[in-house]
């Protein structure tokens, strides 16, 4: 079974509004047991609708669109199903009656425009709009170009009038029309890693998956995802396949593996602190306090976080850290020598179990020969030793600052585990 959703409106196309629709709607659908096959995004233009729905018609059993069916001249995906359907605009009594209930619970009279949007097309369903006056329109109908029934369903594009009208009564019609399927998915998060050595090291993990279990890579700057996607007639045996082959995952990239699903580093390391009862600082230079801002973004970060010093300057790294003058002349701030210190000082300073230091060149300028932009060093001091490395990140400021704070958390959650 195929499902295809189109999106109708000039804004959608021009950057004016974001469509926050689609992702929604396959959400949704996809809860459901109804995996989305495409998107489509069109302007409001008459053709442009008429040819989606040509093309969707042959390749996908459920369309749903969204917009252009409200009371103004710019709305014409009525006209155009209209002309797609081979049928005409009727007056329907249904759709007023919900229109004529909406006006009455605001107190004012229903006006010759919104009475005009009862019309619909002869050969639909009406689907009440429970937040508006556009009725919802549900066509059902065989294809002489295919086997079988495809239905069409036409909702508002305003998100709150379409999530109430797919929520109840879409869904629940669909699932009565197809024989939907469960749909289950796990995301592994992982770090310190990129996609193309990982897709490596896991290769021979991948192709033993089940034929039912699929798995997609989904990078971001410090974090590669991978989703494992499973089908089945029913969710328990799909869910107990997948947890299988995680377990197998596991064994074979058991440092990367941070966390699933919605799991950040920063709660990931909050809870192992908080249960060994431990206490963490930082001491930033190049990630200016980033480090310290993803620690605090979670709800009792107080239990454990003591502080951080923002050291940006050497004269803040000797003053506030005691970072030894001689350490930054020889070695230069981003080094080995110095970021250790900072660790050490930082860690005996606020009296903390852990600590976490930064020293890097976020760039784009202050990059050398020997020191590039994207430099950075990481030190994690704890209770009995301090371990610290040197990463190349990269020319982008802001990606820097991400993956320095990211790799900063996972070396810790490590060290943490690991010892």
């Amino acid at each position: 079974m195929k499902v295809e959703i189109i999106n109708v409106g000039d804004e959608l196309l021009i950057g004016q509004v974001i469509n926050t629709n689609a992702a929604w709607m396959a959400e949704q659908l996809n809860l459901a047991g109804f995996m989305v096959n495409q998107f489509t995004v069109i302007g409001d233009n008459r053709q442009e609708i008429l040819e989606s729905l040509e093309n969707a018609h042959l390749r996908s059993d459920i369309i749903l669109m969204t917009g252009g069916i409200g009371p103004t001249k710019d709305d014409i995906t009525k006209d155009a199903l209209c002309q797609f359907f081979r049928t005409r605009l009727v007056f329907n009594q249904e759709a007023y009656e919900n229109i004529e209930r909406f006006f009455i619970l605001r107190g004012i009279p229903v006006t010759n425009l919104n009475r005009k949007q009862a019309e619909i097309p002869e050969i639909c369903n009406p689907i009440a709009n429970k937040n508006g006056t556009a009725s919802g329109m549900w066509f059902e109908t065989e294809m002489a170009e295919r086997e079988g029934k495809v239905i069409f369903i036409s909702m508002p594009g305003v998100p709150f009038e379409m999530k109430a009208m797919l929520t109840d009564p879409v869904i629940p019609l669909l699932k009565k029309s197809f024989q939907s399927q469960a749909i289950v998915h796990r995301t592994i998060m992982t770090q310190g890693i990129g996609e193309s050595f990982l897709s490596d090291i896991i290769e021979s993990w991948e192709k033993q998956l089940p034929g039912n279990i699929s798995l997609a890579y989904l990078p971001q700057p410090g974090i590669v995802r991978l989703r494992l996607t499973g089908t089945g007639p029913t969710e328990e045996p799909v869910r107990n396949q997948i947890a299988e082959e995680i377990v197998k995952l596991k064994k074979i990239i058991p440092e990367y593996i941070y966390g699933f699903d919605d799991e950040s580093l920063e709660e990931i390391v909050g809870g192992l602190l908080t249960a060994m009862g431990s206490t963490l600082a930082t001491a930033e230079s190049c990630t200016g306090g980033y480090i310290a801002h993803l620690i605090t973004s979670i709800p009792g970060s107080s239990g454990y976080f003591k502080g951080s010093v923002v050291a940006y300057s050497n004269e803040v790294k000797e003053n506030e850290l005691d970072v030894n003058p001689e350490s930054l002349l020889k070695f230069g701030a981003v080094s080995e020598p110095v970021v250790r210190e900072m660790a050490t000082n930082i860690r005996r300073r606020f009296n903390v179990d852990f600590a976490i230091a930064t020293s890097g060149i976020a760039g784009p300028a202050g990059g050398t020969a020997e020191k590039p932009v994207g430099t950075v060093w990481i030190a994690i001091a704890t209770p009995t030793k301090v371990i610290a490395g040197k990463y190349l990140f990269g020319e982008n400021r802001e990606r820097n600052i991400r993956r320095t704070a990211l790799q900063a958390l996972n070396l810790l959650r490590k060290a943490i585990i690991y010892g």
